[in-house]
């Protein structure tokens, strides 16, 4: 008599998910945003990235793990050095502890915490390797951008769409759901960039490699306290880091050079976290 064996999958409770967000004089909004992802009661923690925000964003994370402890963690950083580094040092601190899902999320309440789960869902349920919480699909919005706002950030994904000819309708995101495996291929010293070409190349990256990207429609809307970090800077970046970025996919082995080797993995798995906070034992 042949055997058959059935497949159980694992309780969500027992998958790690980890919601990272990065931070820069963020006091009005970081309460809210963890008290607000915490509230779904659906097993996520959070790590907090903070590039040494002057207006003690830190020190309100630091009190707030004391009452989340093990769930809340915080890794501070000495000046601001970018969104590009603090979501791959990030990346690197829940590889190491094997996470299984590892979340990018704004602390400023443009991405609604509850749409977590939808994205989540795409990667579990629906077999995708990275979710894209996006703007331009079917069923996707902007809510309170000027004009300018929106030209830019449209204007930006079609150009990038051109040049790159990837499939993402929305490459500049920054809501976006990454299962391990993803992050563990990727090797994080090829990526070069650091405001919305970071956020492009990572999609680029994934999609070389072959894994399965997803767009997940959500309602983008304009933080309503605090100052936006968008600048002409992260603009320009963006515009000459898509047309590097293929250049360089074109005329060099681009899957090899951002495809993790075996030595260059073992670096990230023990990589030294020199600042984590985490609350103390009572």
């Amino acid at each position: 008599m042949q055997k058959v064996f059935i497949f159980h999958p694992l309780p969500e409770s027992t998958l790690k998910k980890i919601v990272i967000i990065p931070t820069y004089n963020e006091k009005e909004n970081i309460a809210a945003i963890v008290e607000a992802v915490f509230s779904l009661q659906l097993h996520y923690h959070i790590l907090v990235i903070d590039d040494g925000s002057p207006d003690g964003t830190a020190q309100i994370v630091k009190d707030l793990i004391q009452v989340y402890p093990g769930q809340l963690f915080l890794e501070e950083r000495t000046g601001k050095l970018g969104l590009g580094t603090a979501y791959i040092h990030g990346f690197k601190w829940c590889i190491a502890r094997k996470y299984d899902y590892i979340f990018e999320m704004d602390a400023d309440f443009s991405h609604n915490p509850k749409d977590l789960e939808r994205l989540y869902e795409a990667c579990f349920f629906g077999k995708a390797d990275v979710s894209i919480g996006s703007r331009y699909v079917k069923g996707g919005a902007i809510e309170n951008w000027p004009f300018d706002r929106h030209f830019y950030s449209r204007g930006g994904s079609i150009f990038t769409r051109c040049i790159t000819w990837m499939p993402i309708k929305d490459p500049t995101a920054g809501f976006v759901c990454y299962s391990r495996k993803v992050l563990e291929t990727i090797n994080f010293d090829a990526i070069r960039f650091v405001g919305y070409a970071f956020q492009i190349e990572m999609k680029f990256a994934s999609w070389k490699l072959g894994f399965l990207i997803s767009e997940v429609p959500i309602t983008f809307i304009d933080r309503k306290v605090g100052v936006s970090k968008m600048s002409k800077g992260i603009i320009k970046e963006g515009v000459i880091g898509v047309i590097r970025i293929q250049f360089e996919s074109l005329f060099k082995n681009y899957r090899k050079k951002v495809n993790q080797s075996a030595a260059t993995q073992a670096k990230i798995i023990t990589a030294d976290f020199t600042k984590e906070y985490v609350a103390e034992s009572k």
